[in-house]
């Protein structure tokens, strides 16, 4: 009987050295868990930015400004990789109206903000995103005119809304802070100007009336 005993305690050593002998292994995560990227582009966001406006010498000269504002948006990330979304963008400007000279007047311009609404197209790769953007542009921009020889008349045509279009860089540092670097161009069309003095004079110019603008920016993404 003591030996029976012995070969059945045995037994069940044996079966339990054998189990702790298996390598464990853990069952592998839904296919669905794998698919799901780490960093998340989808949400909305609002942030600020800084920078540069400069546009094109034209008759004004150097017109660099410095440039700050806002932004608002939202994304779509397309597992994995691609995400797509819309921004809206205010930026207002620094710096005094510029004068242009002639003969019988002075012309002024005075850039005071620059505004868009875009889509954007991006290209994800972990916490970095690759995107372009392009939509409405609006221009906050006033123009005067001062006689140097008595009355005058004068017509100018001045298009506020416009085209823009641009491309950038941003990059996730937390899982709800980014911050991005961006160029975007801004087109107006051409202004056109008739100014007519009393003498009978007569002034025809026109000049592109558009702006580039470089900066920096930080997003809160909820």
């Amino acid at each position: 009987m003591l030996g029976a005993l012995a070969l059945a305690m045995l037994g069940t050593n044996s079966g339990l050295a054998a189990d702790l002998g298996r390598p464990y292994s853990k069952a592998p995560p839904p296919a669905d868990v794998l698919a799901e990227p780490i960093y998340r582009w989808t949400g909305f966001y609002v942030g600020g930015h800084l920078g540069g406006a400069f546009g094109s010498r034209a008759i004004f000269g150097n017109d660099t400004r410095f440039a700050g504002g806002l932004q608002v948006g939202g994304d779509y990330q397309l597992a994995p990789n691609w995400v797509v979304g819309i921004e809206g963008q205010y930026s207002w400007l620094s710096g005094s109206a510029q004068t242009a000279r002639f003969s019988t007047f002075n012309l002024t311009r005075d850039r005071n903000a620059l505004g868009s609404i875009t889509g954007r197209l991006g290209y994800a790769s972990g916490p970095t995103l690759l995107y372009v953007k392009g939509g409405y542009a609006y221009q906050d921009t006033t123009y005067g005119v001062a006689s140097l020889a008595g009355p005058l008349g004068f017509t100018l045509n001045g298009n506020k809304s416009g085209y823009t279009i641009g491309a950038g860089l941003e990059y996730l540092f937390t899982s709800n802070w980014s911050t991005k670097i961006e160029y975007q161009y801004y087109d107006f069309g051409r202004t056109r100007f008739v100014g007519v003095s009393r003498t009978g004079i007569v002034t025809t110019r026109s000049f592109d009336n558009n702006e580039h603008s470089v900066k920096l920016g930080v997003n809160y993404r909820f």
